[in-house]
C-alpha cells in the first residue's frame, strides 16, 4: 500500500486504535473494499478514512489544511470520500438512513448541511459498512458490544449497499437477526 506510505510522508502518524493500531484499521477497511471489488476510488478512500479524525475517532493524522495533498496523493474523488467521512455528524446523519427518502448530511467541521446524491449516499454507506465489518472481524468483544446497533443501521442503510456489501454484513452479523 505505496499510497499509504505516502501519507506518512505527508507526516501522519500512527495512533491506537480500537483494536491496536490505526494503520492496521485503515488497511483492514481496504481490504474488504478490494474483497467486494468496489472501485478503486473507494477503495482508496477506504485506506485514508480516518484522516482528518472522525465522530467516533478524534484523533486527526492530517491537518484539514492538507485537502490538497491528499488529493494529490488518492485524487480529488477519493479525497472528497474522505472528507465526507470524516465531516460527518453521525448522530444526525446515520438516524436519517431508513427514515427519509433524502439524507441531509451534516457537515461537522463547518456546521453545514446538503442533500446528499444517491451515488454519495451509496459511497458513503458502503465504507461505512466496510470501516465498521473490520472492526467487528478484528474483535469479537466490539462485536458484541455494538453487533445489533449496526445491523440496525445497515439494515436501514440496504438501499444504498452493493450486493457484496450486504452479503458480508449479514455473514459477519447473522447471530443478531
Amino acid at each position: 500500500m505505496k499510497k499509504f506510505e505516502l501519507l506518512k510522508a505527508l507526516g501522519a502518524g500512527d495512533f491506537q486504535h480500537l483494536n491496536g493500531s490505526l494503520e492496521v484499521h485503515l488497511k483492514g477497511t481496504a481490504a474488504i473494499l478490494q474483497q467486494w471489488h468496489s472501485r478503486d476510488v473507494l477503495v482508496d478512500a477506504g485506506l485514508f478514512h480516518a484522516a482528518y479524525g472522525t465522530a467516533g475517532f478524534d484523533e486527526n493524522m492530517v491537518s484539514l489544511s492538507q485537502r490538497h495533498e491528499i488529493a494529490s496523493v488518492i485524487g480529488e474523488e477519493a479525497e472528497s470520500l474522505v472528507y465526507l467521512y470524516c465531516s460527518c455528524d453521525r448522530d444526525n446523519v446515520f438516524a436519517q438512513f431508513g427514515h427519509k427518502k433524502f439524507i441531509l448530511f451534516r457537515d461537522r467541521f463547518t456546521d453545514t448541511q446538503f442533500e446528499l446524491t444517491d451515488e454519495k449516499a451509496a459511497d458513503f454507506c458502503e465504507l461505512t459498512v466496510a470501516n465498521e465489518l473490520e472492526l467487528v472481524l478484528a474483535d469479537a468483544s466490539f462485536k458484541a458490544k455494538y453487533g445489533a446497533e449496526l445491523l440496525e443501521l445497515f439494515l436501514r442503510m440496504d438501499n444504498y449497499l452493493s450486493d457484496a456489501a450486504q452479503s458480508a454484513y449479514r455473514a459477519s452479523l447473522e447471530e443478531f437477526f
